[in-house]
């Protein structure tokens, strides 16, 4: 039997946030090609935060585009709209789109352990540490708020749960 290697994939993950937009891009297997934080004006932060979104796609040209599926969750109603808007978008541009909820997520790293973000975080930075070690925000205190760069981490755990169900 013939064994034909994969070809890479590229997957983009996008993680919304109140000042702006975390992104990813992963190569598969096991790549990080490119991450950010894409910041938003005040005024018309989805139309801004859609651009900017329009314009990674573009230029990444991924196979996958991975968001969080915000249904029956606590999120923002901004964040819910702007997630269908980036999932129409994405549409218009032939790429395919997998939702995943934040349950799926760390059910992909934690098992039906409990875990937080930060510890999530951490794995990632670990899993990348080239990449990711130097951007792993301090953990959050309750009364502050979330750091700015956090969203680089939503978007590598949502692409990174993607690539480990997709190879199971």
């Amino acid at each position: 039997m013939i064994h034909h290697p994969q070809k890479p994939r590229r997957i983009l993950a996008f993680a919304p946030s109140s000042k702006g937009l975390g992104f990813v891009v992963l190569e598969t297997p096991h790549a990080l090609v490119d991450w950010g934080v894409k910041s938003v004006k005040k005024q018309n932060k989805n139309a801004d935060s859609l651009k900017k979104a329009r314009q990674l796609t573009e230029l990444y040209r991924p196979h996958v585009l991975v968001l969080e599926n915000c249904r029956n969750s606590r999120r923002c109603q901004r964040i819910q709209k702007l997630i269908a808007a980036l999932k129409s978008q994405a549409q218009s541009q032939h790429v395919k789109v997998i939702l995943l909820s934040q349950q799926q997520t760390r059910k992909v790293f934690f098992a039906d352990q409990p875990g937080t973000k930060h510890a999530l975080a951490t794995m990632l930075a670990q899993e990348f540490p080239e990449e990711l070690a130097s951007r792993l925000p301090g953990k959050r205190r309750p009364w502050n708020s979330e750091a700015h760069g956090m969203g680089i981490f939503d978007a590598a755990a949502l692409a990174w749960a993607f690539q480990l169900k997709e190879i199971r």
